[in-house]
């Protein structure tokens, strides 16, 4: 499997640098891919501005949720939160540089959608999106 990811991506899978409990959080939020197993808590910081400012993750992660969620998370600071709310899969395809096959594109986006969620809650829009709303058709 190994040679199928990057180095980069398989460091990442291994030593998330944002894993775990992230304290003063703005907001936190629990997804699950039933599909594989994958539990997933995300927090952020977000300032006035809507900007996100920090962002950590917990949970029991396969590989691919693993390294998708760090590099997605890192790559979200500084962002506001309305150009969260747009990204898909894509979005998380051009941060991890391939594609994944498709019976681990759940397992990619999994972060995304989670974050998406806790960003609706912290808007309190009422919205909820699930994997169709992150996933090609």
């Amino acid at each position: 499997m190994s040679q199928l990811y990057s180095e980069t991506f398989l460091e990442y899978a291994k030593n998330p640098p944002n894993k775990g409990i992230l304290e003063g959080a703005t907001i936190r939020h629990f997804e699950e891919n039933r599909s594989c197993g994958d539990a997933l808590e995300v927090f952020l910081k977000i300032d006035d501005a809507d900007t996100v400012q920090d962002f950590s993750f917990e949970g029991n992660t396969a590989i691919v949720t693993t390294a998708c969620t760090s590099i997605f998370g890192e790559s979200i600071i500084g962002m506001h939160v309305s150009e969260i709310l747009s990204m898909e899969y894509q979005s998380v395809r051009e941060m991890i540089g391939f594609d994944v096959s498709p019976r681990r594109k759940q397992a990619s986006v999994l972060g995304l959608l989670a974050v998406r969620n806790a960003l609706h809650e912290y808007r309190g829009d009422g919205m909820i999106d699930d994997f169709s709303d992150v996933l090609p058709d």
